[in-house]
């Protein structure tokens, strides 16, 4: 199985790559315009998702900082510090308006978050998360049940 890894660090594709190494191919998309770009390339069958993009450019955020610094009493700090928590859910966006219907991990815990979730489920599916504490068995077994649909 091929899967794009899109984060804005390395921790992810250093750990999934030591430990689910037989029948997985792992790439990494450091934001969300790159990840677009490697959706591109044909062959990925599914994609493992970062909420979070603390580390990357502000040139690399998907989302209106304008738009969203409204939201926060025209504060730009609360506005770039919203985009880079919720980044992992733009790039989503972006990535089902572009016409890429690959399946999607992502690593963040709607648990406590059940409306959220239904929302993107429902949304942006085909779809799923982990908590970002899982091990590599379970993301290898949420990866297989998504890409078997």
């Amino acid at each position: 199985m091929r899967v794009l890894v899109v984060e804005d660090g390395h921790e992810y594709i250093e750990t999934l790559g030591r430990f689910l190494v037989e029948g997985f191919s792992w790439e990494r998309a450091g934001s969300g315009p790159e990840a677009l770009a490697r959706l591109e390339e044909a062959g990925h069958d599914a994609l493992f998702l970062d909420m979070c993009f603390d580390r990357a450019p502000p040139e690399e955020l998907f989302g209106d900082l304008e738009a969203t610094a409204d939201r926060f009493n025209g504060d730009p700090v609360q506005a770039r510090r919203f985009l880079e928590n919720n980044q992992g859910n733009y790039i989503l966006a972006a990535i089902r308006e572009a016409g890429h219907r690959i399946p999607v991990l992502m690593s963040y815990d709607f648990e406590g978050e059940p409306r959220r979730w239904g929302h993107i489920a429902e949304r942006f599916g085909p779809v799923d998360y982990l908590p970002g504490n899982s091990g590599p068995a379970e993301v290898a077994s949420r990866l297989h049940d998504l890409v078997a649909g």
